[in-house]
This record gives structure tokens, sequence and C-alpha cells, in this order.
């Protein structure tokens, strides 16, 4: 599973399915899914562990002098020139493909800014990541950051965004057309025998192949590691002393990578919807499994208070909620219903979890999920979930699909070792992770297989990252997130070693312009200032 970072609009007048299909997506479908959200630096073996693990090492910091061999990258000067986006310019960096033989060759890197607007003296550049991996960052800066920030802080900040190795614009890695990806998010993710199993494994095994064809030396450098080095060579390029950096959900792990690389070049770092990068990819899976059954509890208590909740009535029990919704599954697994797509597809189980899975990100979404909720169960009209499941994987309405998917699994299987082997392995686990969530347990479960199949072994290993003498690092935690469960921010903040835990007590993903005005004010004081919170501070 990835993450996304989900911004909420106050102004959006276009309704909920407009704003649910245009806003930045906020999961990768669940064949897609793999070592879910973690990376790693250490070379590693491809062995699992289903309990976390206790690892002694931390992220080591790199020299602070540049060496010789990166020298002409660090001394780019960017030719900038318009993209087509009014206020923005554009960009393209080159760095080491591999970091350890610069000389191998280089790989191209895309880079955004909208320049710092006044009044008030400029603080510099704000790098900011949505998540992922394989959100693109320049279309997320050019959609939203850079005109939905805060005015005050795209005032003093030349906002920036430059697109991980391997996603978007910056040599995209590509494994399926579309008509093959249609094929792939139908399969059957809940296998209920050996054939189905089978069919499963093969949709992995396709999948894999694909994205090894396409870039086969690439695949083996899109590490996270490489890309927050990538973000220094960004930094130095812009003639910055250090880095200012917000970063959502998976962009937390990459933020943190940068100050545990780099601590004395960290500057201004808000980790919103933070990682716990400590942890093995089975119980990272298992950790989010959980947080998904939290946020669909909250949808349930909401759900059966609304006069057309289709799951249950006034007073029903989240249980009974939930097994009403794993039975909707069940029938659709055998009797998919139709969506009036012009390509054909029905809604399958995949696709119809896909799309409650969807809008489990954001509360805002609550009330189209509901609505599709009914039309598919009571109307036999597919068409709402479908839709959510599509902008899920970022599915245009001519069939195409971003390079989303493909980059969330080659950053994910290189960054951990999988959580599983086999399907005997899953199968074992299967309990565990139904009991983590009875409505979605079993789906992540099998999800998690994926990079069993992957063309290229691991480079990571769960580690610590402490970056010490680093200055104040924010990291922001949602109490209801269910892609990056709290727990998970509490951890990484008792790893960072100036770490100042902000906790937001709500629902959703991410906390940052969402709503809160408590959390609004926190994170622009310390970008603007300097000034972070107290440790422990809450919001609601």
């Amino acid at each position: 599973m990835y993450t996304r970072r989900t911004p909420r609009s106050a102004s959006d007048s276009g309704g909920l399915h407009r704003r649910t299909r245009n806003r930045v997506k906020t999961a990768a479908g669940l064949l897609a899914t793999a070592a879910l959200l973690v990376s790693a630096c250490s070379s590693g073996s491809a062995t699992t562990s289903a309990a976390p693990a206790a690892p002694e090492a931390a992220l080591a910091a790199l020299p602070q002098a540049t060496p010789a061999a990166l020298s002409s990258y660090y001394g780019q000067k960017p030719v900038w020139r318009g993209c087509g986006v009014p206020g923005f310019e554009c960009a393209t960096l080159k760095a080491p493909l591999d970091y350890a033989k610069p000389s191998s060759g280089d790989v191209r890197l895309a880079l955004t800014r909208k320049k710092a607007t006044g009044p008030g003296k400029r603080l510099g550049s704000l790098l900011v990541n949505p998540g992922g991996p394989g959100g693109s960052a320049v279309g997320y800066v050019q959609a939203y950051a850079g005109i939905g920030y805060p005015a005050e802080v795209r005032a003093r900040y030349d906002m920036v965004a430059v697109d991980p190795r391997g996603v978007a614009r910056s040599e995209p890695v590509e494994c399926l057309d579309g008509p093959e990806m249609d094929t792939y998010t139908q399969t059957d993710a809940t296998p209920d025998d050996g054939k189905e199993t089978d069919g499963l494994v093969a949709a992995y095994r396709t999948f894999a192949e694909g994205c090894g064809a396409d870039a086969p030396r690439l695949l083996r450098h899109v590490s996270t590691v490489e890309a927050a080095r990538d973000m220094d060579i960004v930094r130095a390029v812009l003639g910055d002393e250090k880095l200012n950096f917000v970063g959502a959900s998976y962009g937390t792990f990459l933020g943190a990578t940068y100050a545990g690389l780099f601590p004395q070049r960290a500057g201004r770092l808000v980790l919103d919807g933070a990682m716990d990068p400590s942890l093995p990819a089975r119980r990272l899976n298992l950790e989010q499994t959980a947080g998904f059954e939290t946020a669909f509890r909250s949808f349930a208590k909401d759900c059966v208070r609304q006069a057309d909740c289709p799951l249950g009535g006034r007073g029903t029990s989240p249980e009974k909620v939930g097994d009403n919704l794993k039975a909707f599954f069940e029938k659709l697994d055998t009797r998919p219903v139709g969506t009036g797509d012009a390509d054909g597809r029905k809604l399958t189980e995949s696709l119809a979890t896909t799309g409650v899975i969807a809008a489990m990100y954001d509360e805002g979404a609550w009330d189209q999920l509901r609505e599709a909720l009914t039309s598919a169960m009571k109307e036999n009209d597919g068409s709402g979930l479908l839709l959510l499941s599509d902008g899920y994987y970022e599915r245009d309405a001519d069939g195409a699909y971003s390079n989303l998917m493909f980059a969330n699994a080659a950053v994910n299987c290189l960054d951990l070792p999988p959580s599983f082997d086999t399907p005997d392995e899953v199968r074992k686990v299967l309990p565990e992770f139904e009991k983590a969530s009875p409505v979605f347990g079993e789906g992540l479960a099998w999800a998690a297989l994926n990079c069993a199949y992957w063309p290229v072994h691991a480079t990571g290993e769960p580690h610590r990252i402490e970056a010490k003498g680093a200055a104040p690092i924010v990291v922001v935690g949602t109490t209801r997130d269910p892609a990056t469960p709290y727990r998970w921010a509490q951890a990484l903040a008792g790893q960072l070693s100036s770490a100042r835990l902000l906790t937001y007590e709500g629902d959703g993903h991410t906390a940052y312009g969402r709503g809160s005005s408590c959390i609004d004010r926190t994170i622009n004081a310390y970008l603007l200032r300097g000034t972070p919170p107290t440790d422990g501070k809450r919001c609601s």
C-alpha cells in the first residue's frame, strides 16, 4: 500500500465526485501494494519476519564535504523555462544513476518552482512532496501547494518540487499499458482456491516482468535513499544552505531520510502523516491494515446516522456494518454489477474494495462513498465505486494510467525485503490480518505478496533514523489516520533526536491544510519564524 497527501479545498463547489476525482489521490490499488510504505538504505537479505525487528543500526550521516565525483552535479545551473502553468517555471537537472559509481550514467529529474510573491523577506525554497511513493511532486505543487498553501508561506518561500527518480516526469518507470492495467486491477485479490491463487500470482509476475523489461537499469536505483540524495543536489542548485521541506505520508520517509543523511543541512522540516522506518514490511502491512479498520469504524459510525446508509440503520454496530460490507464484496466476487463503463468493465470485488479504501483517506469523501454504495447495492449500478477506484489508480477517462502504480511498486520493492515469499506464507497469517481488519484484512494480506516476484532484489532493511545534530523537526500524526497509523508518528518522533511531535485528534490522512486552524497556525509559525511547537502539542 502506498499513501498520498489529500488536501481538502474549502472553496470547492464542484461536487463530491469531482472533488475526489481531481484531488491528489490517496492510495494504490490492492494489487499494486507490496512492501507497503517503507524504504530503507542499507543492503539486506530477502528474508522476511512477522515480528518487528529491533534494528540496532541507525541511518548513518554522509560526510559533509561534497565528494569530488559529484561536484559537477552540485554545480549545475538550471535553465528555467515556462511550463504552461501560469506562475510556474520548470527545469531539468541531472543526478547520478548510481551514487556508488557516478560515472556510470545519469538520471534526469524534473523540477518546477513558483517564486515567492512577497511581501516580506524571502526565506529560500520550500520543497514539497505529496507522498506515494510514486506521487508526482511537480503535479502536486502546480495543482495545489503552489496556489493553495497559506498565502503568507507562499509570500516568503519559492514553492519548489522535484519528481523523484522513476516518477512522473523524472524518467518514469512504465510496466503495463491501459488495457493490461484494466485486467490487472480486476484480478481477484482474495483467492478462494488454487486456481485463483495461480491467477493472482500470474498477475504479479506479469506486472513485475513488465517493469523489468521497461527499465532494467533504473529499477535498481529508485530507492528512497537515492531520491533523498537527489534532493540535496536540488538544494545546492537552488542556492540554499539548508533544505526546507514539507513531506506528507511517504514524503515523511523521504524527508526523514534526508535529515538522517544530511543532518547539518536539514532546515525547517515538516513530516506530516509520518512513517516508522524501523519496522519490517510485514509488520507495516499489518499495522496499516489495522489503521484502515480504525478509519472504517469511524465511517461506519457516521454512516448509520444518515438516513440513506445502505449498510445499516441507526444503532447498527460498526461490526455489523463491516459484516454487511464484507457480504457485499463476497457477492461481487461471483456476480459483478454493471457500471456503464465505455470499456465494458464491471464492478468486481477488487474494484469495489479499492473504491471503499480510497474514501477512507478523507472523511470529506464519506458522503460520496455512501451514495456509491447505495447505487451499487440497491440499484446494481457500480459506476460510483468504479469512479472512486479509478481515481485511486489515477486512470483517466480514456483508459490511460499514470505511472503512479509502477513507481509505487518499484520504490517499495527496492526499499524493503518482501513481506511474503510464497502464497503459503500469506495463508498462514490470514487470521492475523483478518483480526486486524475483518473487512480489508484478507485483501491487504494477499496484496503484500507482489514484491516476492520483483525482478531486482531489495537493497534496504528496517532501520532507525536519528539525524543527530539536525535542527528541530516537526513530526505530525493524526489519531485516526488510516494509512499512516498514529503510532508511526510517535515512533518516528521518538527516533529523531530533534523531533517535536504535533498531534491532530481527528480522522483522515495527514493534517496540514485539512481544516484544523490549530495545526495550520502551528506549522505556519514554524515555517515562517522557525518556532517549533512544544513537543506533544495536540490539536483538534
